[in-house]
């Protein structure tokens, strides 16, 4: 059973959010990323709220710019301080002020929003589950020395373009479409297995994107205008002169990195050298999966997940 309510924030934003389970049990929060929405996470939810599983209270919001959360205009309200503490506010929302989360599970763009707010306020989590998003510091020096990891970042310097969301939305957005089968229309060499069919993207679910999408895709867009984490190019350096401090790439709690390895995107060189930041990390790879492993491999994400969670 999920649960959909409109979660007010004390400093004026206003998130979507999904849940399953009993108010006062430890909480798992699930964080998406582009292009999806709160809903992938509703067989995890469910899952995990089961008293056989661990009877938690899970939670799932609509990032700030999704579905029906707030959506300001400004690209600059989706600088990273301003997600984290969305985050940490819908935590306090849930937790109250002295409990920690059981553990934040995030993907893609939820990923770097979780790695941030890891690092940040490590004291509002026990646990961090990542799958295939990038932690900060192999993901900037992979795209400042990495030719294959920089040409397959390259789909960012498209979606910051001012008609992104209007080449995304044309043809009931048959482009977005496409980047959930693993291509954009253009020939690449690392498709494999992501550019042969997606038989998880039923058209039932096909329709449930577009109804999410055709809510507003500019919001989304705007954690990649806001970022400068993104390929240099003539006119923009973007990542190329980045410098992150050590301070700022720690993380101090129990983390499980789960990298599935046909992802074309995110290539599996981002999860070298993670040992340097995180002490406690344990890294598992899932082969024959894509980007969208969440989707294709449900059973083995909470498996994986089950087997790392420290009992409450």
């Amino acid at each position: 059973m999920i649960d959909t309510w409109q979660q007010s924030l004390p400093h004026g934003i206003t998130l979507s959010c999904r849940a399953s389970g009993t108010k006062g049990r430890p909480v798992l929060m699930f964080l998406h990323g582009f292009p999806e929405a709160a809903f992938v996470w509703d067989e995890l939810l469910e899952h995990f709220s089961r008293p056989e599983n661990g009877g938690y209270r899970c939670v799932a919001p609509n990032l700030r710019g999704y579905e029906h959360s707030s959506a300001p205009t400004d690209v600059k309200a989706y600088r990273a301080k301003f997600l984290v503490q969305d985050i940490v506010a819908l935590i306090e929302q849930e937790c109250g002020a002295d409990q920690a989360l059981a553990a934040l599970v995030a993907h893609d763009w939820g990923g770097a929003l979780a790695w941030n707010l890891a690092n940040q306020h490590p004291e509002r989590l026990r646990q961090l589950v990542v799958i295939n998003s990038p932690h900060p510091g192999p993901f900037v020096r992979a795209m400042q020395s990495n030719p294959a990891q920089q040409a397959a970042s390259a789909y960012m310097n498209f979606l910051v373009q001012p008609d992104a969301a209007a080449q995304l939305s044309a043809n009931r957005f048959d482009k977005l479409l496409g980047f959930l089968r693993g291509h954009d229309g253009e020939p690449s060499s690392r498709q494999s297995l992501a550019a042969k069919a997606a038989p998880w993207l039923t058209p039932e679910l096909q329709d449930r994107y577009r109804a999410v999408w055709g809510l507003g895709l500019q919001g989304g867009l705007n954690y990649y205008r806001a970022s400068p984490l993104r390929p240099a190019t003539a006119q923009d350096p973007a990542v190329a002169n980045i410098t992150l401090p050590p301070e700022m790439m720690h993380i101090a709690v129990p983390t499980l990195v789960l990298w599935a390895q046909e992802d074309i995107a995110l290539l599996p060189c981002l999860t070298e050298g993670l040992e340097q930041h995180i002490p406690n990390l344990k890294k598992v790879d899932i082969e024959g999966a894509t980007h969208w492993v969440v989707h294709e491999q449900p059973e083995r994400v909470i498996a994986e997940i089950g087997a790392f969670l420290q009992p409450q």
